[in-house]
């Protein structure tokens, strides 16, 4: 249990939708998720089981549901059928998570306590993972205490470990595991783990993909009218590229109440590439023709995470402590644009080459612990802790030409938070909670501090044993952000002082059901309503004043308006088991004066209504397991919306069919054998969380944005552990 206590601390003190102790507890007692007693009260929790994965979301209660059969590949393959989730993006260097239509600068995103917020790219996401290395996931879907930073959420992913591979009485072990995937590329990982001594144990992991450019649903590369582009046969070009994934990790129980855990993992993600990852290969042959460059372009991403976690136990005080070091670096060679012989407002497109170079660092310090006591008058869990972050970016152009750009931007974040739950009775608890903020930013922007104090407060009523109600309302603080790193850090920002931060409230009712009703063995249902009211709103393309001589600039344009509803029902019965959810969230814009133009504006990652089934069925006389979900999402139509497609912004729905199954013979231990087929019916789509849509450009007349996804599929998988 200590090497995940870390991941079951934040769970237990994030607690969105429903109860907060209810993981912890149901770990602490090895007893199964569901329902679990603490001081008296059952409570409801949400946790789905993949092969070495547990994914935990605060929206949706899923049961024990085993989702290594999916042969995940890409972030998408685990976390889109949760609702009020998705994860924009099909290129490697693109897995761009988004809660409630908010992207992942909105979000607190670590790996292992470290943080992983570096905004390197517009054009790629915030978090380079490969889903094969995790253990846990663990989601906050919206920003429910003040434990977490942010205005959208968290996300917290957990490697894996020694503890958590090694089965009941085995010393050592090893997994290797080889893929193949027709349409998509191959991969193989190899672990080895084991205990060195009754207090030392390790674990050797390493992960290498190497992706394919794929075809897409239905076999055409279509235009904005829906008619096969010239010279393309099909498959999407720059996406081509080798990802390795290597991770060392070393654990030391002290006694049987403190490890200490030091790891360090290096992830290298390396192709001829696609110049903009996030967009459909329609714009970059549009803008490579028009530019007479070419297509595809060297490019390197690596990750380096030095982490050291800490967890001890003393008395009713658990504690969970993280020192990390995580630097990213993404490189590219830009020296083909040599070769052109256009013009770009007077420039010679060829003066642009270069060998580009991007550093961000971010180095921290996550504290928290959780104290429980008894009173005459309710039972108590105080959680609190602090938060210390130092982030540092860098910028280098080194042109052929002999020019130099360079630029570099700092920011530091300290945050200090304490919340109390108060379990009155069997019935009534109060989570009343406070956090302070201060983020001192050095950049092009603004050169100032930032700081502020948030509250939250929640109510959880449990009439009974399987039913519970929960009303929560929290207040929000964002800063302004540091430059994007890999287009100047800040070199090409134009200065506003007078930005302010955001704030607002996130108010949520939940309420969820769990029993054995309509005969089955579990029967679970939840509802959650929510208002995002963000004020100040920071749109970073914002129109800037004619003073600045800029065309756009980072200011507060307005306040922000989030509302949905998520929604979920379970079904268990024997080896069968469904799961059916739905997701909804609408965001408007009530715009400043200065910026009328953007009024009624929605965000633009915005998703239309999205539904999920996933059903699994075991055959236990067959050691086989059978898997089918399907995902569908509703049309969006065309509006108003920030930084979205200028021309028609409309975005198409679809629907995805995925099956698989899983089978593990009793003749050799050890071996699982997968297979499968995604988007079974070989739809052409692209997510609602990616670029879309059709834009106009001055120099490129009109762009085709769609990120395609792929189109069918066919996987298969052998592992063996031994």
């Amino acid at each position: 249990m200590k090497a995940s206590l870390s991941v079951l601390l934040w769970s237990s003190a994030s607690c969105a939708a429903l109860a907060c102790s209810a993981s912890l507890h149901a770990a602490e007692t090895n007893s199964p998720v569901g329902h679990s007693k603490s001081h008296g009260v059952k409570r409801i929790t949400e946790e789905v089981i993949t092969w070495g994965t547990q994914v935990t979301s605060s929206s949706v209660y899923m049961g024990a549901e085993d989702f290594g059969i999916r042969q995940a590949d890409h972030l998408s393959d685990l976390l889109r059928t949760i609702p009020g989730v998705d994860v924009g993006g099909a290129h490697s260097l693109n897995q761009r998570i988004t809660i409630r239509s908010m992207d992942d600068k909105d979000l607190r995103i670590t790996i292992d306590g470290a943080n992983q917020n570096t905004y390197m790219y517009h054009h790629m996401g915030n978090l380079q993972i490969h889903a094969d290395i995790l253990q846990s996931v663990d989601i906050e879907i919206g920003t429910n205490s003040v434990v977490n930073g942010g205005i959208g959420g968290a996300v917290r992913f957990q490697t894996k470990s020694a503890d958590q591979l090694l089965k009941p009485g085995q010393r050592f072990g090893a997994m290797a595991q080889i893929s193949y995937a027709d349409n998509s590329g191959n991969s193989g990982s190899f672990s080895s783990y084991g205990k060195l001594s009754n207090k030392l144990d390790f674990l050797a992991y390493h992960n290498h993909v190497a992706r394919d450019n794929y075809a897409v649903g239905g076999g055409d590369i279509k235009d904005q009218d829906g008619v096969t582009i010239p010279n393309t046969d099909g498959e999407v070009r720059g996406l081509e590229g080798d990802v390795e994934d290597s991770l060392i990790k070393l654990g030391w129980d002290f006694d049987a109440s403190q490890r200490i855990e030091l790891s360090y993992e290096r992830y290298i993600d390396e192709g001829d590439y696609s110049y903009r990852p996030d967009m459909g290969l329609a714009t970059d042959l549009s803008i490579g023709d028009a530019l007479d460059t070419p297509l595809l372009w060297p490019t390197e991403f690596t990750r380096d995470t030095l982490t050291l976690n800490y967890d001890v136990t003393f008395g009713q005080t658990q504690l969970t402590l993280a020192l990390y070091d995580n630097h990213s670096a993404l490189k590219r060679d830009e020296t083909g644009f040599r070769s052109s012989t256009a013009l770009v407002r007077g420039q010679a497109v060829s003066d642009w080459a270069a060998q580009i170079d991007g550093e961000a660092d971010n180095r921290g310090l996550n504290a928290l612990a959780q104290t429980r006591w008894n009173t005459a008058w309710a039972a108590q869990t105080l959680t609190y802790g602090v938060e210390y972050t130092d982030y540092s970016t860098e910028y280098r152009a080194a042109y052929l030409n002999g020019n130099v750009d360079s630029s570099s931007e700092e920011a530091t974040t300290t945050s200090l938070f304490l919340q109390d739950r108060i379990q009155l009775n069997e019935q009534w608890a109060l989570i009343p909670g406070i956090r302070y903020d201060d983020y001192a930013l050095d950049s092009a922007l603004v050169d100032d501090s930032f700081d502020g104090v948030t509250a939250a407060i929640a109510a959880e009523y449990a009439p009974n044993n399987t039913l519970l109600f929960k009303l929560s309302t929290t207040q929000l603080f964002k800063a302004p952000e540091i430059g994007e790193v890999f287009i100047g850090a800040g070199l090409f920002d134009t200065a506003n002082p007078s930005i302010n931060e955001e704030t607002g409230l996130n108010s949520e009712f939940s309420v969820a059901y769990g029993d054995t009703l309509l005969g089955a063995d579990r029967f679970a249902m939840g509802l959650t309503v929510f208002e995002t009211a963000i004020s100040d709103y920071i749109y970073d393309y914002a129109p800037a004043p004619l003073s600045t001589g800029a065309r756009s600039w980072k200011d507060n344009i307005g306040d922000m308006t989030i509302n949905g509803v998520e929604a979920y029902a379970s079904y268990r019965l024997g080896t069968f088991e469904a799961l059916l959810t739905f997701a909804n969230a609408e965001s408007e814009l009530d715009a400043f004066e200065s910026y009328v133009s953007l009024d009624g504006a929605r965000i633009d990652r915005q998703q239309g209504d999205s539904i999920s089934l996933t059903v699994d069925y075991v055959i236990e006389a067959l050691n086989l397991t059978l898997h089918w979900d399907v995902l569908k999402v509703d049309d969006v139509s065309a509006d108003l919306d920030l930084d979205g497609a200028t021309l028609d912004n409309a975005k198409d729905g679809y629907t995805v069919h995925n099956i698989s199954a899983r089978w593990t013979p009793e003749a050799i231990k050890g071996l699982a054998v997968t297979m499968g087929i995604d988007n079974l019916t070989d739809e052409f789509y692209a997510s609602q969380s990616s670029r879309t849509g059709t834009s106009f450009h001055p120099l490129f007349g009109n762009l085709y944005l769609l990120d395609y996804e792929p189109g069918r599929n066919y996987k298969m998988s052998l592992s063996f552990s031994f």
